[in-house]
């Protein structure tokens, strides 16, 4: 049984054959399902120059989904701080807070988002990657800045983190973090140590707070399970392999081409952290991490061809908090 509050990361899948706009129908689409099946939270993660994922900014997704649903806490997992004016995340996420009271997160994260250097290089207005140094500074400013907006109902912050590093920042600051065990996962026990024994409480947060992301694709077997996690695993094997990426590819083109022995196993071995198959094996997995990593909230991210086939892999997992297994 899984006894935490279960959120969802969604990164808005362009599937081949399906434009940007038919992803933006399916996050609709999706949110509204979530926001009856009872998750606490949906974030939405920022990237740029993706076929296979849209580049819709995380801020206008979370405004969107507030308008239409009726509870489900949203907000961004997460808005990606060196591409952005501190004053302005601050801005837009206290603004957002103050029209939906008590439902807005704002992640916060370090990454540009894409693989592409050119379009790096434009979100920054031509400056390279941020140091560890200016990211410390801009999330500071924003949360500096938050209290200045003047709009008296704040959003609840975050910190993303997949290392050492950023775990350590969350900790300093006395923010709750939120680590990235789908990209991370080895790292994750050890990070998740170092911010707690590090952690000064805050403002923003009295005591160590974790929630963990988990890659989790759930089905009515074991095999229909494997067949849709299938795409996100040819995803995986591209950029491990520095390829350009492509449309996110439907069950059956990635079935019709098999990982080569290196990638297969690289795969594999990262696919044994996270949490995929039927319902028991799932709610099995996803209890041994958050036991591992003390988690107090699992946030489930649900990368499948079919929006219909993500609600369902949410429904299972959300059937193992209301009945056990």
């Amino acid at each position: 049984m899984v006894d935490l509050p279960l959120s969802a990361l969604e990164v808005s899948v362009v599937e081949d054959g399906a434009t940007p706009a038919d992803a933006l129908r399916n996050c609709r689409t999706v949110a509204a399902e979530l926001d009856r099946l009872g998750y606490d939270r949906l974030w939405f993660a920022e990237h740029h120059h993706s076929p296979a994922i849209g580049a819709f900014p995380p801020v206008l997704l979370a405004a969107h989904t507030a308008a239409t649903t009726a509870r489900i806490r949203v907000g961004s997992g997460g808005v990606l701080a060196p591409n952005h004016a501190p004053l302005t995340v601050a801005e837009q996420f206290a603004t957002l807070a103050a029209l939906h009271p008590g439902r807005v997160d704002l992640g916060i994260g370090r990454g540009p988002g894409t693989f592409h250097e050119p379009t790096a290089r434009a979100l920054r207005r031509g400056a390279g990657p941020a140091t560890d140094e200016e990211y410390r500074r801009d999330v500071a400013a924003i949360l500096g800045f938050l209290d200045e907006v003047g709009l008296g109902e704040l959003p609840e912050p975050w910190l993303l983190a997949s290392s050492d590093a950023g775990a350590a920042l969350a900790a300093a600051l006395g923010l709750p973090v939120a680590f990235a065990h789908h990209i991370r996962p080895d790292n994750t026990v050890a990070a998740l140590e170092r911010y707690r024994d590090a952690f000064r409480p805050s403002r923003w947060c009295p005591e160590p707070r974790v929630l963990v992301c988990v890659e989790t694709v759930c089905a009515d077997t074991e095999e229909e399970a494997a067949v849709l996690a299938g795409p996100m695993d040819v995803i995986k094997a591209g950029l491990l392999n520095g390829r350009a990426e492509t449309p996110f590819p439907t069950p059956a083109a990635a079935a019709a081409h098999p990982l080569g022995g290196r990638d297969r196993e690289a795969v594999a071995a990262f696919a044994a952290h996270q949490a995929r198959g039927a319902r028991e094996a799932v709610g099995a997995r996803l209890a041994r991490i958050a036991k591992d990593t003390g988690a107090d909230e699992l946030m489930l991210v649900t990368p499948v061809f079919d929006p219909a086939a993500r609600v369902r892999s949410f429904a299972l997992v959300a059937d193992l908090r209301t009945n056990g297994t």
